[in-house]
């Protein structure tokens, strides 16, 4: 079955319903004047409306600005577009325009029979370790410079690879190089050589979309190359919690466009694209749960072309850095409420969160229990388990309590990133105001740049 009913959506008429209209019509004549010359009153009312209408529409079209100072009335070119447009073969034009630029993503990595990750590689080299195909992704060519072509991918396509390779729409396999990626934005920058490829996708505005526009994904979805789907815009504007440590915690909130066009495993990275061929966004995910169908997830071009543009000068995403490994107040408060023996007042490493982001492996020290001192009324904000870095200098310690920065109320580690990462950048100043031993205290800092692990 087709997806458009031709007889519904066709904006032209059939010849037959034009024969039909032309038997059934009446014709309206007025037919000639008498011999005598004269006129019948019937005519003379007629002849009077009819110039009387010509006159009302001139002067009318006149004021509307047919000719002279009046304004003119725009008519949005997107409905005009879809109103003139035939549907089906709009959907034809856009694929074809953009389906060479999309290429699969094979992530490679070591053999696990071997017992050996990707940090091996640099110590053994790639002679002699075997690489096996972890996962598939897609990605979509969207510049050509000096020789090289730039693909986007999401970050999690080629996380933890030791080698990746893209597989070009007629089915050439290129070696790729890691431009550049950010886990926060989930988006990631590839290279490859630009031989042969003379098709680069355009980056549409996702600003223009609408809710029920038409829109199409394409991918690589379970191995199955140059695939595409359809569907329509559910929510332009959809904000979804995230655990970028993957330990049910979730510290960040990714803005994303919500389609029913069909998302499955190996789309994450292809773009989603509008009727005229424009990306206008990045496929990232769907909602994977039993009776849940057609709910995926776009990241909007918009967001996504700031991070490809830092990825691709900086490889990275510069952020500021406050230097906190926390834990938010209403999980301790949790914790408190469920706790059953003295054992559960310890936290363990992946509990730590470092300015939103996973601590790592930690050195192992285990933290004294925590007890806080703070006032009745203070329920929301974020325990200091660790400083280090620009907030060590400043003087925050373990147990304070952070409830505002620069007196924006600040109630989880989420909303810490949020403000730090909209609001500030690195060299700025900030002031922390927090709760030590039940006292209220104000601390200055000035922001730095988080290293490279």
């Amino acid at each position: 079955m087709s997806l458009f009913d031709d007889d519904f959506y066709s904006t032209r008429v059939s010849r037959k319903a034009v024969r039909s209209s032309e038997r059934e019509g009446k014709s309206f004549s007025f037919g000639k004047p008498r011999r005598d010359g004269s006129w019948s009153n019937v005519r003379i009312a007629l002849t009077s409306s009819l110039v009387s209408a010509v006159a009302a529409v001139t002067v009318f079209g006149l004021s509307v600005g047919f000719g002279g100072g009046g304004s003119v009335q725009k008519v949005n070119p997107a409905v005009a577009t879809v109103q003139t447009g035939d549907p089906l073969e709009r959907t034809i034009q856009a694929a074809e325009k953009v389906r060479p630029a999309v290429v699969s993503i094979i992530n490679e990595q070591a053999l696990s029979s071997m017992g050996a990750g990707a940090d091996d590689l640099d110590e053994y080299g790639d002679e002699g370790m075997g690489l096996e195909e972890a996962s598939l992704g897609s990605g979509v060519i969207f510049q050509k410079e000096k020789g090289k072509a730039y693909i986007i991918t999401n970050n999690h396509v080629v996380e933890d690879a030791a080698a990746v390779k893209a597989v070009l729409s007629n089915g050439e396999i290129r070696e790729a190089s890691v431009v550049g990626k950010d886990s926060i934005t989930d988006l990631a920058v590839l290279e490859i050589d630009s031989k042969g490829i003379d098709v680069v996708a355009e980056i549409g505005d996702s600003n223009g979309l609408r809710a029920g526009q038409w829109v199409m994904a394409i991918g690589n979805p379970l191995g199955l190359s140059d695939s595409l789907t359809m569907g329509i815009v559910s929510k332009t504007h959809r904000i979804i919690p995230v655990s970028l440590s993957q330990d049910g915690v979730f510290d960040w909130e990714q803005e994303v466009i919500q389609i029913d066009a069909s998302i499955n495993q190996g789309n994450s990275g292809g773009p989603l694209i509008d009727l005229n061929g424009k990306v206008v966004g990045i496929n990232s995910m769907k909602v994977a749960d039993f009776g849940v169908e057609g709910v995926g997830f776009a990241i909007p071009s918009k967001y996504a072309m700031p991070i490809v543009e830092s990825l691709m000068e900086f490889g990275k995403v510069t952020r500021p850095y406050l230097g906190v490994y926390t834990m938010d107040l209403e999980q301790y408060w949790a914790q408190q409420a469920n706790q059953t023996d003295a054992e559960n007042s310890g936290l363990d490493d992946e509990d730590w969160l470092e300015d939103g982001e996973a601590a790592g492996d930690g050195d192992g020290t285990e933290l004294p229990p925590i007890e806080l001192k703070l006032p009745k009324d203070v329920r929301d904000g974020v325990i200091v388990l660790e400083a280090v870095g620009p907030a060590k200098d400043a003087g925050l310690a373990f147990n304070d309590v952070i409830v505002k920065l620069d007196k924006q109320p600040i109630s989880s580690t989420m909303e810490l990133r949020k403000y730090l990462y909209a609001k500030k950048k690195i060299g700025d100043k900030i002031e922390v105001t927090l709760y030590r031993d039940g006292e209220k205290q104000t601390l200055q800092l000035e922001l730095g740049e988080k290293a490279e692990e």
